[in-house]
């Protein structure tokens, strides 16, 4: 017997003990890497702390990145980290230090509408789930074809069909560093203006 024939015999036999009540130790990680970055998520919009909602980010995105290797989808992964992780926190972060952010407890960071933002979380969570079932439903993964995870594959996906909300997106996150900066030369009513911006 051949090597690639034993390695085709031992696939098939875990593929039929294999089933959904005996996980492989990828699936178990995948499913706690999951609670993690969900609790991170949860813990992000809960706190009252600014500051300490911008690191619970950063928990859950690279939550996020984990699961992404898990997948085998080392590119998106790595995107994760590079333009969410090391982006978008730091611009964040920069805002909040921009404006003065209080750096402890916020009394005045709860409305009180928590109700009707859980309400409305719920109902764009299931819109959410329902758009990609719908999406999705019908497609039939080509395990023979190109890794759908690979570069040439996401790439070539971005930058023909994604490239208008990738470049409205950076627009977005430069008109929100605009604006931390504009907030924060503000100056308080009844003070004078430092000279240089006289």
């Amino acid at each position: 017997m051949t090597l690639a024939a034993a390695t085709a015999a031992s696939a098939a036999k875990t593929a039929e003990t294999h089933g959904f009540l005996s996980p492989t130790g990828v699936e178990i990680a995948f499913l706690l890497v999951g609670l993690v970055t969900l609790g991170a998520a949860v813990i992000t919009v809960t706190t009252r702390q600014l500051v300490h909602a911008a690191l619970w980010l950063v928990v859950a995105l690279g939550g996020l990145a984990v699961e992404y290797l898990l997948l085998t989808a080392e590119f998106i992964a790595w995107v994760q980290v590079l333009i969410y992780v090391g982006s978008v926190v730091v611009l964040l972060l920069f805002g909040l230090m921009l404006t003065r952010a209080p750096i402890g407890r916020s009394p005045d960071a709860d409305s009180g509408n928590r109700p009707v933002a859980l309400a409305v979380a719920a109902a764009a969570a299931a819109a959410l789930v329902w758009v990609v079932v719908d999406a999705f439903r019908t497609t039939v993964i080509d395990l023979d074809g190109a890794a759908q995870g690979s570069t040439d594959v996401t790439g070539s996906i971005l930058f023909r069909h994604w490239v208008l909300p990738f470049e409205a997106l950076s627009v977005l996150l430069l008109a929100a560093l605009v604006g931390a900066i504009v907030l924060s030369r503000k100056t308080a009513k009844g003070t004078p203006a430092p000279e240089g911006d006289r």
